[in-house]
């Protein structure tokens, strides 16, 4: 196993989380109701899926359906921008949003800019650049073989 080929977020309310993510600009195969029962969206790289929480949760386990905890899970999902100044400009449109700036972004000691938001269910995000980020056609972070 050496790839991620979907994300699934188990999200409280469909109708909230698909319209936070279309603001951020994720786009879906075609016009769906405001709440539908799944969401894959067509973007670059790895893809993202919106699943209710409850109907996740019976889904990882009939018997005993594991809960979503309050606080930092342990988990983080980054998104790598081109330039600079889109760091800037992601945070405040998931603020905008309803999402929540978790770290505003700064100079990190990994040599590149970056910043945190959480999305409407708590999910952390980081947003992040550096102008050694080399990308591929599908818009996937390229690693040197050092990484």
């Amino acid at each position: 196993m050496n790839r991620l080929n979907l994300i699934t977020l188990g999200v409280k309310d469909m109708k909230r989380s698909l319209a936070f993510y279309k603001g951020l600009g994720f786009k879906t195969p075609a016009e769906l109701d405001d709440s539908p029962d799944i969401v894959f969206f067509r973007n670059d790289g790895t893809k993202l899926a919106l699943y209710p929480l409850d109907a996740l949760a019976v889904d990882i386990s009939l018997e005993n359906p594991p809960k979503k905890s309050k606080g930092f899970s342990g988990m983080t999902i980054a998104y790598n921008c081109k330039e600079k100044d889109e760091v800037d400009r992601t945070l405040k449109l998931a603020e905008k949003l309803g999402g929540k700036i978790i770290k505003p972004a700064e100079q990190v000691f990994w040599g590149g800019y970056s910043g945190y938001f959480e999305d409407l269910d708590g999910y952390i995000f980081e947003v992040a650049y550096s102008d050694t980020f080399t990308f591929d056609k599908q818009n996937m972070l390229v690693f040197d073989e050092k990484n």
